[in-house]
């Protein structure tokens, strides 16, 4: 089953982390990379992965590659 999710990264942090927030349905990713080259994007998956104890390969950016907001798409989410 594919599972489509709202994430706000927050880069250059002092911390990595992922905290959901139930109230606005979005997971709220602070990473200590710079948006640069897609470093970020790379860590974001990374840190997904481990959050959600699902494979990096199951997880896509399907929009905001270049922006704070994006839109992430599971598959094979359980």
């Amino acid at each position: 089953m594919d599972k489509i999710i709202e994430i706000k990264v927050l880069p250059k942090s002092s911390k990595n982390s992922v905290v959901f927030d139930a109230e606005k349905n979005i997971y709220n990713i602070k990473i200590t990379e710079v948006p640069e080259k897609g470093k970020a994007n790379k860590k974001v998956i990374e840190l997904l992965s481990k959050y959600l104890h699902t494979p990096k390969t199951s997880i896509t950016i399907i929009r905001g590659k270049t922006s704070k907001n994006k839109v992430v798409k599971i598959t094979s989410f359980k």
